[in-house]
């Protein structure tokens, strides 16, 4: 018998499967370290213990993406090692400040599956979460993968594609964020004037500058989430597929955008949940990445005057500056964008 994993094929998955995945994550300084040298992130509460102590936090939590990125990397070798792409997301809801210390370890559930039309992939919908070293969830979401069948002629499983919200409901927005104090948030320091009451729905903020992506920084990321996806290590296989060589990991693209917005959303200091997301592209090593993005709406937190919750769209598109806030032509998606994100961030009031 093999020794090896060569990962789960589609006909492997099961309708209600419960997946525990291996190798638990203590997160360091280190870790944040390197996420910043990354990406680039800016936000205050994140980057300094003095700043997130004086309104209300034991210290600096880690940033809500790098939390994202070290939960999801636990779940590719046994969710998504033999993936075409990452095709979306839903129902995500971050939960619980997470610290330097904190060991994160990750489950899945199988909730749906759907053969392709072309027999050779399917879409497996898995709902995962992130727990502590006490067991406690501190981020939860939905994500849907194409996979690649091991046998073509296998038969089909029954088609289940689970209902999903269309936005996380406002009420489970505050979890992941204690109270602060509102008068003690120096906006100086944190590089915004900007708090929640100064921003309306429908308003489009360009973020203005490009990052141009790397090879040697994409390979640093999805090592450092260990991330095993074939198809975005393995030039030599992947060179020989469709799209001539390895993809950008999806989530590199999220924290790139993410970053950028600090540029007009420099005080959206917690993303409290993703309503929905699209990679609607594929973003490669040398292309440089934009982003802009719009308020889809507002919501006061029930019992909580310190913060305001926004939601907010925000595109990323590849080697097109946003100026001109590019997003759809007539039903299609401008073929520059490769990221669309629907997601709630909190703001000090």
């Amino acid at each position: 018998m093999t020794k090896t994993n060569s990962g789960n094929f589609f006909e492997d998955f099961k309708l209600g499967q419960q997946i525990r995945h291996a190798t638990p994550r203590t997160v360091t300084l280190g870790d944040v370290a390197l996420y910043n040298g990354l990406f680039g992130s800016r936000f205050a509460v994140q980057s300094a213990d003095t700043f997130a102590a004086k309104i209300g936090y034991p210290r600096a939590p880690i940033d809500d993406f790098l939390v994202f990125h070290m939960v999801f990397g636990k779940t590719v070798p046994d969710i998504s090692l033999n993936a075409v792409a990452n095709l979306g997301y839903a129902d995500c809801r971050f939960l619980k400040p997470v610290y330097p210390g904190a060991t994160l370890s990750a489950t899945s559930e199988v909730i749906g599956l759907k053969e392709n039309s072309n027999r050779k992939t399917g879409i497996v919908y898995v709902r995962s979460r992130g727990l502590d070293q006490d067991g406690a969830t501190v981020l939860e979401y939905v994500r849907w993968v194409m996979v690649r069948k091991r046998d073509e002629k296998a038969p089909a499983p029954e088609e289940i594609v689970p209902e999903l919200p269309g936005c996380v409901d406002v009420g489970a927005l505050g979890n992941g964020c204690p109270i602060i104090n509102k008068d003690l948030y120096d906006t100086e320091l944190a590089g915004s004037p900007h708090r929640s009451g100064d921003y309306a729905k429908g308003d489009r903020i360009d973020h203005v500058v490009g990052i141009t992506v790397e090879d040697a920084e994409h390979m640093i990321a999805t090592r450092l989430y260990q991330n095993t996806a074939r198809v975005h290590f393995d030039h030599f296989t992947e060179s020989k597929g469709r799209f001539g060589g390895r993809l950008i990991y999806g989530g590199h693209a999220i924290s790139l955008a993410r970053a950028l917005s600090f540029n007009g959303l420099g005080n959206a200091f917690h993303v409290a949940a993703i309503n929905g997301g699209r990679h609607v592209a594929p973003l490669t090593a040398g292309l440089t990445v934009f982003a802009w993005s719009e308020v889809l709406d507002k919501a006061e937190l029930h019992g909580r005057d310190d913060v305001g919750a926004l939601r907010l769209r925000t595109v990323a598109t590849k080697d097109k500056p946003c100026d001109d806030f590019p997003y759809k032509i007539g039903n299609e998606y401008d073929p520059a964008v490769i990221l669309d994100l629907d997601y709630w961030v909190l703001m000090p009031r």
